[in-house]
């Protein structure tokens, strides 16, 4: 790969974890800390939505960021010819 390429791929690969840290940031910060009194008034099977977000909404949104940067990432590598 040459030098302009690596520099294209490593941008795209770094947009994508910038990206998703905004994701992440928004959900655990956001849900979990600034918007629980908002997300308490929804109540769902009698467990208030803040706390349902900073106890285990949270967890499940970071593994399925995962998953998605994984996806990404086969993309971009595709995309770029250093794929497997």
């Amino acid at each position: 790969m040459d030098a302009v390429k690596a520099q294209e791929y490593w941008r795209e690969n770094i947009s994508t974890i910038l990206k998703l840290l905004v994701v992440w940031f928004i959900v655990s910060l956001g849900c979990g800390v600034l918007f629980i009194n908002q997300l308490n008034m929804i109540e769902i099977s009698g467990v208030k939505l803040g706390f349902w977000f900073a106890q285990q909404g949270s967890i499940y949104s970071f593994v399925i960021l995962i998953f998605v940067y994984v996806f990404k990432m086969q993309k971009i590598d595709e995309k770029y010819g250093v794929d497997e």
